[in-house]
C-alpha cells in the first residue's frame, strides 16, 4: 500500500528522512481492527518524529500520522483515537501509553490498524477531512480549555500563537463555548483571521493585553512564556501542551507564579471520552475545524514543508 513514512532520522533537516512509497499492508492481530483511511491530518508530532523525538532508529521505517478518519471493516464511518495503551485494550497490561507512530505504524497510508477500542463513530455532520483534524490538535485544545484550565462561559482566555493547529482550535472552541478569547501572533493576517474565528481581540506577540485573563493556552513555549505568566490574573491558570519555540525560557517568572498563586498545568492529548464529547460538540454546535490546505497523500511532502515553515493557518489534511 502507498504511504508516507520516516525512513531516516535527521534532527536538523527532518524532511530529509521522509519517504513516499509502498509499505506492507497491516496484518491482523487480536483485539485490533483495520481502518481504510479517507483523510489524515498533519501535526507537529510528525515533524518531531522525523527528528527522532519519541521515535528511535530501531523502529524505522515508520509510517507517520496520528490522526485519521475513514471506514471500518463493516463500512462504518469512523474516527481514530490515537493514544494507544491508555486503557489496556489491545495491548499488554504493562505497556505504557504512547501516541500512534511512537510504537505502531501510523495513518499516512491507505490502511491503518489500531485497537478496536480506539475507534469511534464519525458524526454524519462532519466530513472525513474535518473529522481527521480532531483527534490530536483539537482534542488537545479541548482538554486544555475545559479539563485543565477549568474555564466557564464568560471567563477570559489568552491563546498564544494564532495559526497553529492547537491555537486555532482553542480560539474556535473557546468562542463557541462563550469564552472571551484573546489571541496573539506576529502576523497581521493571522491576527485578522483569529478575530474572524471569534477572538475578541488579537494582538502582536508580546503586546500587553487590555486586561489580565483567567487562563492562558500555551503551545509556543520559550518565546511567549514570560508574556503568558504576566497576562494572568491572580490565581489564574497557564496550561501548556507544547513548546514549538523551545523548552527553556530566558525568564521563568517564578516570583509571579508563587506571589500571585498562579497554576501551571501540563496537558497532553486527551481521553477517548473527551474525544467523543468533542465530536458531539462539533456536530451539535456547527463547529468545524479550520483547514488550511488539503492535499492527496502522494503530495505529503508539500504538506510537511508548510508545517515546517509555519506558514499555514489551521490544519493540513492528506486525503487517500
Amino acid at each position: 500500500m502507498f504511504a508516507a513514512y520516516a525512513a531516516r532520522i535527521d534532527r536538523d533537516q527532518p524532511l530529509n528522512g521522509l519517504e513516499l512509497g509502498e509499505r506492507p499492508a497491516p496484518g491482523a492481530r487480536p483485539g485490533w481492527t483495520t481502518v481504510n483511511v479517507k483523510a489524515a491530518s498533519l501535526n507537529h508530532h510528525d515533524l518531531w518524529s522525523l527528528r527522532g523525538v519519541g521515535l528511535g532508529e530501531e523502529a524505522l521505517p515508520m509510517i507517520l500520522g496520528c490522526d485519521a478518519a475513514g471506514t471500518d471493516q463493516d463500512g462504518n464511518e469512523v474516527v481514530l483515537h490515537s493514544v494507544i495503551g491508555q486503557s489496556g485494550h489491545g495491548v499488554g497490561p504493562d505497556e505504557p501509553r504512547s501516541i500512534l507512530t511512537e510504537r505502531y505504524q501510523g495513518t499516512f497510508a491507505e490502511q491503518v490498524t489500531v485497537p478496536a477500542w480506539n475507534v469511534l463513530p464519525k458524526p454524519k455532520e462532519l466530513s472525513f477531512a474535518e473529522a481527521a483534524c480532531l483527534p490530536t490538535a483539537w482534542l488537545t485544545a479541548y482538554r486544555m480549555l475545559f479539563t485543565n484550565a477549568g474555564v466557564r462561559p464568560g471567563d477570559s482566555v489568552l491563546v498564544q500563537g494564532a495559526g497553529g493547529g492547537v491555537a486555532t482550535a482553542a480560539i474556535v472552541l473557546g468562542a463557541a463555548a462563550g469564552l472571551r478569547v484573546f489571541a496573539t501572533s506576529r502576523s497581521a493576517d493571522k491576527r485578522e483571521r483569529a478575530v474572524e474565528l471569534g477572538a475578541e481581540a488579537a494582538l502582536p506577540s508580546g503586546e500587553r493585553l487590555p486586561e489580565r485573563v483567567d487562563a492562558v493556552i500555551e503551545t509556543v513555549g520559550a518565546a511567549t512564556w514570560s508574556h503568558s505568566v504576566k497576562s494572568l490574573k491572580p490565581g489564574g491558570t497557564l496550561v501548556i501542551s507544547g513548546a514549538t519555540s523551545g523548552f527553556n525560557p530566558e525568564r521563568t517568572e517564578l516570583n509571579r507564579i508563587f506571589f500571585l498563586e498562579l497554576k501551571v498545568v501540563g496537558s497532553t492529548m486527551g481521553s477517548k471520552d473527551e474525544l467523543a464529547s468533542l465530536l458531539n460538540f462539533c456536530a451539535a454546535k456547527g463547529v468545524r475545524p479550520v483547514i488550511d490546505t488539503t492535499l492527496p497523500l502522494d503530495r505529503a511532502r508539500e504538506g510537511f514543508a508548510k508545517l515546517a515553515e509555519g506558514e499555514m493557518f489551521g490544519k493540513v489534511v492528506l486525503t487517500v
